[in-house]
């Protein structure tokens, strides 16, 4: 039983599943370690731990941008000291089901640009993909190398209430976050030095290398030492930290759309002060349609012109391919499950959160009469802009709403409002329950690969569910702990 010491006072995990504590305040097994060193510590002591750790953060350039009506803001990265456990033989069975359903959404995606079987055979309505403001039409008849459409996903996990843990969404665009995993990881070894030395921790500092392989293994066999580059919009984007720190990590070459080139033989040249240097594999961290004004938006300065016509004519490999985000479309979240039923052959290992369609009749009328209780999403967005969350809402924002989806119903999903899992967070240099998410990163090329937990996500006001940076959220460095070692 936990003790009341001062750091614990006012810890009271109650309602939602609490990571550290069962429901009679015992410590659980993967935490007793590291819930021990705590109570070793008062909150003087965790106040300059939180310190050093802001300090570190300050002094290594961790940054990402709020995009605000007054402009860009680069702020520090939000990060929380206490870590976040996993143990080993619960990850396993999550890093199967990740990997399980990430070859699923490639196997959906390749046949939705192909054959449409899943749509013939009556799986799938057809005005789901008619409609999707991610199908490419232009991308229809490719085969990427493997089959592999999305080669980086990040899957946001949430553990409910009943200690079931779910997939709540994937995205298959442009992922972000996972270079703040790994510095996450950076601080708390200067942080909690003493503890990481007699724990059995998963390492994350190893994506970097599996990037930068998968990358390789998309480019031409022939080409012995094939040149990767990760494509950028610029220091103005938000994850701009991240594209020069994966670069630089993976000894790639950060470009943006000006320094790329496709000559008349359809291949693509990096201007470099030696003249043009062809480029196998990009990378990229771009939006579809900024990628290639000759194909797509033609006002844009980000991309490259003729970038599409090199991709098709095999002369360059993108990640993630144009179109992958077909399937990072909440909609079509909700047939994945059966999409693997289909596809695979097998049961989903990791479920769904059950999910109200609003292009159904039956879904609209419920989800329009319940907007109070339910969590409401649209279909393309990201970062936890434009959605409802009814418990928190005001009457004025239900009505809102009410309007947007009966307008537009096939654009919104809802979910029921789940009490996502807690996890001890320094507050005001106490502890205090906060919600949290988890974005583990997963690789599909040649073969499969998924980090050693991921970006743990937490909602930093007291109560909130939302635990997007972009929202007031921060972060935690997550452990996958092998107790039998």
């Amino acid at each position: 039983m936990i003790s009341t010491h001062s750091i614990w006072a006012h810890y009271q995990a109650n309602k939602a599943y609490d990571e550290m504590l069962d429901q009679d305040r015992a410590v659980r097994p993967t935490c007793i370690s590291l819930e021990q060193y705590l109570e070793s510590l008062d909150s003087e002591a965790l106040k300059g731990r939180r310190i050093a750790a802001e300090m570190a953060i300050l002094e290594m350039g961790i940054t990402f941008t709020v995009y605000s009506d007054q402009g860009n803001i680069d702020r520090a990265w939000p990060y929380d000291i206490i870590p976040r456990l996993i143990e080993f033989q619960e990850w396993k069975m999550i890093e199967r089901g990740l990997k399980q359903r990430l070859q699923a959404l490639n196997r959906f995606i390749e046949d939705v640009y192909n054959e449409q079987r899943i749509i013939k055979e009556g799986l799938l309505p057809k005005s789901i993909i008619d409609s999707s403001h991610n199908f490419r039409r232009e991308c229809i008849g490719m085969h990427p190398k493997f089959g592999a459409w999305a080669n980086i996903c990040g899957s946001d996990l949430v553990r409910a209430g009943d200690g079931e843990v779910y997939v709540l969404e994937d995205n298959l665009r442009v992922p972000s976050g996972v270079s703040y995993m790994i510095q996450n990881r950076v601080i708390t070894k200067q942080v909690f030095p003493e503890l990481l030395q007699n724990l059995n921790i998963l390492p994350v500092d190893d994506y970097p290398t599996q990037l930068h392989e998968m990358l390789v293994s998309l480019a031409d066999p022939k080409v012995i030492h094939p040149q990767i580059v990760v494509l950028t919009p610029g220091i103005y984007n938000s994850a701009y930290f991240e594209h020069a720190f994966l670069a630089q990590r993976m000894g790639a070459v950060l470009v943006e759309g000006g320094d790329l080139i496709v000559k008349k033989d359809d291949c693509v040249y990096m201007r470099t002060v030696g003249g043009l240097e062809k480029v196998d594999v990009i990378y990229r961290r771009i939006d579809d349609l900024f990628l290639d004004p000759e194909v797509f938006n033609k006002d844009s300065t980000l991309g490259v012109t003729g970038l599409m016509r090199a991709w098709k004519a095999g002369n360059v490999a993108l990640a993630n391919a144009p179109g992958a985000g077909v399937a990072d479309d909440k909609v079509v979240y909700a047939y994945v499950p059966e999409m693997i039923r289909y596809y695979l052959g097998e049961e989903p290992i990791l479920p769904n959160v059950p999910t109200y369609l609003c292009s159904k009749p039956d879904d609209l009328a419920y989800v329009l009469e319940h907007l109070a209780e339910l969590v409401v999403k649209p279909a393309n967005e990201s970062g936890g802009y434009g959605m409802l969350v009814g418990p928190h809402a005001t009457q004025k924002e239900i009505r809102q709403f009410y309007k947007l989806v009966k307008a537009n119903p096939r654009n919104y999903i809802a979910q029921p409002t789940l009490a996502l899992s807690t996890c001890p967070t320094l507050c005001n240099d106490r502890l205090e329950p906060r919600h949290i998410d988890l974005r583990p990163f997963i690789l599909q090329g040649e073969q499969s690969f998924v980090t050693a937990g991921g970006l743990t996500r937490v909602a930093l006001k007291a109560g909130s569910l939302v635990v997007n940076s972009s929202q007031g959220g921060g972060s935690k460095d997550t452990w996958i702990i092998n107790l039998e070692q």
